[in-house]
């Protein structure tokens, strides 16, 4: 349903003290306002139902008394609200008293879970009131004349999609070594709910921020939490009411603090990415005992989204925020810089050879091949960097890579290569004026045979500038761009090349090769392999032929990471990218399905080359796939749309 995805609030109720019927009225008013938004799953702070400030007064049997008549209220005024509901409570078990989480929907209360880790420490004494319920298995509790699952071992599980599931933790379960919810998602629980009551003390925010996020991270899940907000006694604490949607490490939304009033933070939570990351980490149910928890069914309130409450990342590869992109292309330039180091110590050389057109893929690996090489102290003129014109090749893009040669002080080799396409036209009966495959074809792998040839004279390795993107389309020549002895680009995708070959720019004090850099980013990404009639303007350009590289490496992102199906991908495409009204999605995403499975043959085989991101296409990493799978059901998946 809906792609996946779960809508998820979490709401901060403005409570009064000890006021337990102006508290429920609240809690039903923020049920309905989520009921209106299409929340599936709410949750609300701890003891939100009396307030968490209410001390001894949680000796009084008149406050439980009212509170447990509270509760039956909100059961009763939300009988015909099928969003699920989570509001805390305090019940007597037993003559015990525990700190609850009550789950509600449609009418009658699910299952009901005690808080197991009870703070007594500094400005906290809930030992003076409550008990842990950390012990409370396979119990039933009589409430409202029914028995209701009581407990810490209850999942809830959706009826009709055993994906969707939910556990629940309270407040300092959270701060345990190992929370309850670290075990709950071994067992099988997609999705934590924290019902809390976390005073504001200064810089606590950012602590409280990097719990949820971390715990979401390991739960591989994910965590929606929230906090009592500023109706709660300021006797010696202040409350901010802070909610926090986190999915597997990120922070999907998070609220302001201290707003006097109701509030929600909504987002959706994608199940299907969570189940994805738990499948391929098989570690994460390693030798656990799942039997030992109860499962809670509902029936998850059904709903469609046109339009999501998340961000979905335009540019996955590529971070938005300028201190943390500029991080990103450092760690990924250095992490290429010593893979190439590493590859030369071992094989004791130190000479590359590297093919320089003047385009983006070919800057960058040039730039890795100097920063290698003066990390290892070897002279710069070691690198033989090649210039190979041919029959499209532009005066703008030679002379960029000739500025860079010379200011990076590598030794320079240029060939021609027209005259041995030629030759070889001639030998296999081709027409030199039959722009085609093969006429383009011959050039590239004319170009690897020159490299191989003086990486064999020179006792050097030729280095590989191919990225990632192109390998996902098989868009390069086999046996020819498509071989090398080491790619340094084979991790990083064309979105990230262009960050990169930027970030370097800024980074330089020569200002050739900053005019140069400027130069190359600002070129349209191409082959040059067919003639430009003296134009260099008119050149063959690659995003007209397969599409524009933004939109395909936002599929190969959401397709590897997340195993997302091509609706899906569709789907999220234009929620970013906007309405698909010429078709221009669907056409490029068909044609990288198309292609992905087409041209699996030449990832098979491709040269060593660092992972570097979190997606990677080796055969011998990230990627075991056949090379002659067929891609029909995932077209059929993009047809049935």
């Amino acid at each position: 349903m809906n792609h996946g995805f779960v809508r998820v609030a979490a709401g901060v109720i403005k409570v009064s003290v000890a006021n337990t019927k102006s508290n429920a009225t609240n809690i039903v008013d923020i049920i309905k306002e989520a009921y209106s938004k299409g929340v599936q799953i709410l949750v609300c702070p701890e003891l939100s139902i009396t307030s968490y400030t209410c001390q001894d007064l949680f000796f009084q049997n008149k406050l439980l008394d009212e509170a447990k008549k509270s509760l039956e209220y909100i059961v009763r005024k939300t009988s015909t609200i099928d969003t699920v509901s989570i509001v805390g409570v305090p019940l007597l078990y037993n003559s015990k008293l525990y700190n609850c989480a009550v789950v509600i929907q449609k009418g009658h209360i699910l299952g009901i879970v005690p808080k197991s880790y009870i703070p007594n420490y500094g400005e906290f004494y809930e030992k003076r009131w409550f008990v842990s319920g950390k012990d409370i298995k396979n119990k039933q509790m009589q409430l409202f004349e029914e028995n209701v699952p009581f407990g810490v071992d209850l999942i809830f599980r959706d009826a009709r999609d055993s994906n969707i599931t939910f556990g629940i933790e309270i407040c300092e379960d959270l701060w345990a070594v190992i929370p309850p919810s670290s075990l709950l998602s071994r067992a099988g629980a997609n999705m934590i709910f924290n019902l809390s009551a976390s005073n504001e003390l200064i810089g606590k925010y950012k602590h409280r921020r990097e719990l949820v996020c971390h715990q979401s991270y390991r739960c591989m899940g994910g965590y929606i939490y929230v906090s009592a907000g500023v109706g709660e006694s300021t006797t010696d604490l202040v409350f901010g009411g802070h909610a926090i949607i986190s999915e597997s490490g990120d922070i999907l939304n998070e609220s302001e603090r201290f707003i006097d009033d109701n509030h929600l933070t909504i987002s959706d939570i994608d199940i299907l990415n969570i189940s994805n990351e738990r499948m391929k980490n098989t570690s994460h149910y390693n030798e656990y005992d799942v039997s030992v928890y109860r499962s809670v069914s509902f029936n998850i309130r059904q709903i469609k989204m046109d339009k999501l409450y998340r961000h979905i990342a335009r540019n996955p590869f590529v971070p938005s925020d300028k201190e943390k992109l500029n991080k990103t292309c450092k760690e990924a330039f250095t992490i290429q810089t010593m893979g190439l180091a590493q590859r030369l110590i071992h094989i004791g050389i130190d000479k590359v050879v590297i093919g320089v057109s003047g385009g983006l893929d070919s800057t960058l690996a040039l730039f890795v091949a100097v920063n290698a090489f003066k990390y290892l102290n070897i002279p710069c003129n070691n690198i033989k960097a090649i210039t190979m014109p041919g029959f499209g090749t532009t005066n703008d893009t030679k002379s960029n890579a000739e500025i860079l040669i010379e200011a990076l002080q590598v030794d320079n080799i240029e060939i021609d290569i027209k005259d041995a396409c030629l030759k070889h036209f001639s030998s296999i009966g081709h027409a030199a004026d039959m722009y085609d495959v093969t006429y383009e074809n011959v050039q590239a792998r004319e170009r690897t045979q020159i490299l191989m040839d003086l990486a064999n004279k020179n006792n050097a390795i030729v280095i590989g500038t191919g990225d990632m993107s192109e390998l996902a389309l098989g868009w390069c020549t086999y046996n020819g761009d498509h071989m090398s002895m080491y790619g340094v680009n084979s991790g990083i995708p064309k979105t990230l090349v262009r960050c990169i070959v930027n970030w370097i720019k800024e980074s330089e004090d020569d200002n050739r090769i900053k005019k140069a850099l400027t130069g190359i980013i600002n070129t349209p990404i191409s082959p040059e392999l067919i003639p430009t009639k003296g134009n260099d303007k008119n050149i063959q350009k690659t995003e007209d032929i397969i599409g524009k590289y933004d939109l395909h490496d936002f599929f190969l992102y959401n397709f590897m990471k997340h195993g997302s199906s091509p609706s899906k991908v569709y789907f999220l495409a234009k929620e970013v990218f906007g309405e698909d009204k010429n078709g221009i999605i669907k056409d490029t995403l068909k044609t990288f399905v198309k292609r992905f499975f087409g041209q699996q043959f030449k990832r098979s085989c491709m040269p060593d080359g660092v992972k570097i991101g979190h997606v990677g296409l080796s055969p011998r990493g990230d990627l075991k796939m056949p090379s002659d799978a067929k891609g029909d059901i995932w077209l059929d998946d993009l047809d049935e749309i």
